[in-house]
């Protein structure tokens, strides 16, 4: 198994980068033996295999006993899953699987993912990760549009009949541990993963091999300043961009370890985890974050002592969740924004260098604009649409060349996501570009009303939208999901405080409790379904 190298990319001309005198390479990472030597810049490669770069430069190099996961009080080493992999590889060919042919991988966060997701790479075949949370009609739509050959399945997950269904178990059963790796090109496609459908059909989002590494030089390095030494926690899950980049692909890139969850971890099972396995690196969405808030508030045991870095991503954290999980733990959490296109965190708050309420800065390697509708720049403090160049960002939709078109504009991607930028650099996150409220003839952000009804602890979660009344006339109204001992005069609370907080016209005019919001299955809020309410 040869040693890859990734060939290693940046902007030469932006409106905005994420180096120079606000580049965080002026800190060095955490001291610590590398796993792997870097090609030079301009040194381009004919042939580069994702598994490849992830695992053989560990294994050559004599680390393959080190700890590459552990699930459950079980460790597996580099050369476990190295070996694991080979055999899902060779299970995979064994059943028609050849280089291009989509695998679709229906598993929890476990081995078996792990083991698929190299094995079809290391074959030249295309990983399809799809959410377990699901229910199985869904799984139909998913298998048909990406044309999936196979489905490698957990037998308790759901799943459709439009594609022939393999066990994890029965895949590995008696291959062998050894396997050819196909020289796949740095451009050819290796996995593809679904956006989470905020405002429809999930679209297939195509990674190629060569970008699979560029979060781990990127964020991994500059942010979460990941060492062989971390240990990884994450609870979005594999099968989500967050979650593959922060429990496989960086972890693996450094030579680190990740703790593996096969469940989905309700927040008292998030801090459990954490208390036993310590892990020193944390990830969790902002409503993850609010919700194991809530349980320590509530008496559950919480000791993140071991945690040297909070990350957050997949949709905003509002100032408030921050401000309070820091009182309670003494620990920043550094919140950013990425998108399944971008393929992970782009814009990024850093340690030592947080505003509360913003998304923070560029991570260097990306660039970024925020322009008005006619193209033009947006000033400091004016709202505008977010577009985002860097070299981990995707290569088009899965079979769909319009919405390729749309999105993906002349090496920039065009993220949907509002945004205002500040002198300093920092970027604010405003919400989609169809969840802006038209109020009075004025834009108005959800996040901001968002962020004064969480003030009141009573609130664990909100989502505004707009909503018109018999004259026609749309006005903000906040949906609020409320602790078990929130007041009987909570609605009264939360329009008092958005007097005293805001403007009279992004004033909630009406506040709807309810017992959930609707999300994806990666945990992000569908405003769109509170509109029609």
């Amino acid at each position: 198994m040869g040693t890859q190298a990734a060939d290693e990319r940046r902007g030469t001309s932006a409106v905005h980068r994420g180096d120079g005198a606000e580049d965080r390479g002026d800190r060095p990472a955490r001291a610590g033996p590398s796993p792997r030597q870097e090609v030079p810049l301009a040194v381009q490669v004919a042939v580069f295999n994702l598994a490849s770069a992830l695992l053989d430069p560990h294994l050559e190099a004599g680390r393959g006993s080190r700890p590459a996961f552990r699930v459950r009080g079980k460790t597996l080493t580099y050369e476990d899953i190295a070996l694991l992999a080979n055999r899902a590889a060779n299970g995979l060919r064994a059943r028609g699987v050849r280089a291009g042919d989509r695998v679709a991988l229906v598993l929890p966060d476990s081995p078996a993912f792990v083991a698929t997701f190299l094995g079809a790479l290391r074959i030249g075949a295309i990983p399809v990760t799809l959410s377990t949370y699901l229910p199985a009609d869904e799984y139909a739509y998913l298998l048909d549009d990406s044309g999936a050959a196979v489905t490698v399945s957990d037998p308790a997950m759901p799943t459709a009949v439009a594609s022939p269904t393999i066990p994890f178990d029965e895949l590995v059963s008696g291959e062998v541990e050894d396997v050819d790796t196909h020289p796949t090109k740095p451009e050819d496609p290796a996995f593809i993963q679904y956006s989470s459908g905020t405002t429809g059909k999930p679209k297939g989002v195509v990674h190629v091999h060569k970008n699979g590494v560029q979060p781990a030089k990127l964020h991994g390095r500059h942010v979460s300043e990941v060492t062989d030494r971390d240990v990884v926690f994450s609870v979005p899950r594999q099968f989500f961009s967050f979650g593959l980049n922060n429990s496989l692909l960086v972890p693996l890139y450094y030579g680190a370890c990740a703790i593996l969850e096969p469940e989905r971890p309700t927040p008292q099972r998030a801090l459990e985890i954490i208390a036993i396995e310590r892990p020193t690196l944390f990830y969790n969405v902002p409503t993850g974050y609010a919700l194991m808030l809530a349980a320590a508030e509530s008496g559950a045991n919480a000791d993140l002592s071991s945690v040297r870095r909070c990350v957050s991503a997949g949709e905003a954290l509002p100032a408030p969740i921050l401000e309070r999980w820091k009182a309670r733990f003494g620990q920043e959490i550094l919140d950013g924004i990425g998108s399944t296109e971008i393929g992970h965190i782009c814009i990024s708050n850093f340690q030592g260098r947080v505003r509360p309420g913003t998304s923070g800065q560029l991570i260097p390697g990306y660039e970024a604009r925020v322009q008005r509708a006619d193209g033009t720049d947006a000033a400091p403090g004016e709202i505008g649409d977010l577009l985002v160049r860097g070299p981990s960002t995707a290569k088009e939709y899965w079979r769909k060349p319009e919405a390729t078109a749309h999105t993906f504009r002349d090496g920039w991607v065009f993220t949907g996501d509002r945004y205002t930028r500040d002198a300093d650099g920092y970027l604010t996150y405003q919400g989609r570009s169809d969840d802006m409220l038209r109020i009075s003839g004025m834009w108005v952000s959800p996040l901001e009303v968002e962020s004064v009804m969480l003030r009141n602890p009573a609130v664990r979660e909100c989502a505004v939208v707009a909503r018109a009344r018999d004259d026609g006339i749309a006005r903000p109204v906040a949906f609020v999901v409320a602790r078990d001992d929130a007041p009987d005069t909570l609605a009264a609370d939360l329009l008092a405080l958005a007097e005293e907080a805001l403007p009279s016209y992004k004033r909630p005019k009406w506040i709807e409790r309810v017992h959930e919001l609707p999300k994806t299955s990666t945990g992000k809020i569908q405003r769109f379904k509170l509109r029609g309410r």
